[in-house]
């Protein structure tokens, strides 16, 4: 079947473990760069109206608690978000699988806070399921810059997309004119270097 661009009709944004604690595994990149790059996508749902699930593994240990910035982002969803026991693959997390299959969404974009570990395993799952998945490279990172190419290279192997936050958010705008670039340019404008 041929890939076709995603659009806001037919999408939905997976934020994975995107913790205090866990941010601070990150090597590959600069943390705050990570930051503003996951939080663009979740900014791009609630501006797009697109189903947005949050996810995060056990909150009470060293992983700690979504950033907070999540809240003030998208409240519904960081209220509703998806609070895992330990399983790594949040995919084999019988609540987080039936929220994504709930959005009646097959194209699904997804970022973790490590590639290594969190984007990996749920994208190879959706893609055995038969979804189209973008991973969104610059939205995670990975203790070392190696163990993130490997991720992103098993990842684009097994058919997945490896995309960046301002390709996603372009791609689902298409247009700087329409309702939804008009609704994104603000969005995209806050990752430009300062």
């Amino acid at each position: 079947m041929p890939l076709q661009l995603f659009s806001p009709q037919d999408s939905a944004i997976l934020l994975i473990d995107h913790q205090v604690g866990t941010m601070s595994w990150i090597r590959s990149d600069a943390i705050d760069n990570v930051k503003a790059a996951a939080f663009a996508p979740a900014k791009a749902a609630v501006a797009l109206d697109l189903p947005l699930i949050l996810t995060s593994s056990r909150e009470d240990h060293f992983q700690g608690l979504l950033q907070p910035e999540f809240e003030t982002i998208a409240a519904k969803q960081h209220q509703n978000r998806i609070r895992r026991m330990g399983v790594v693959n949040a995919w084999e997390d019988p609540a987080f699988a039936a929220a994504v299959k709930d959005t009646g969404r097959r194209n699904l974009i997804i970022a973790g806070v490590t590639n290594d570990v969190c984007t990996v395993y749920p994208t190879l799952s959706a893609l055995d399921e038969g979804y189209q998945v973008q991973a969104v490279a610059d939205a995670g990172g990975s203790i070392t810059e190696l163990a993130d190419d490997a991720a992103l290279r098993r990842m684009e192997k097994a058919g997945a997309l490896i995309t960046s936050t301002t390709m996603t958010l372009t791609e689902l705008a298409r247009n700087r004119a329409s309702d939804a670039g008009q609704k994104l340019l603000p969005i995209l404008g806050e990752l430009l270097p300062h």
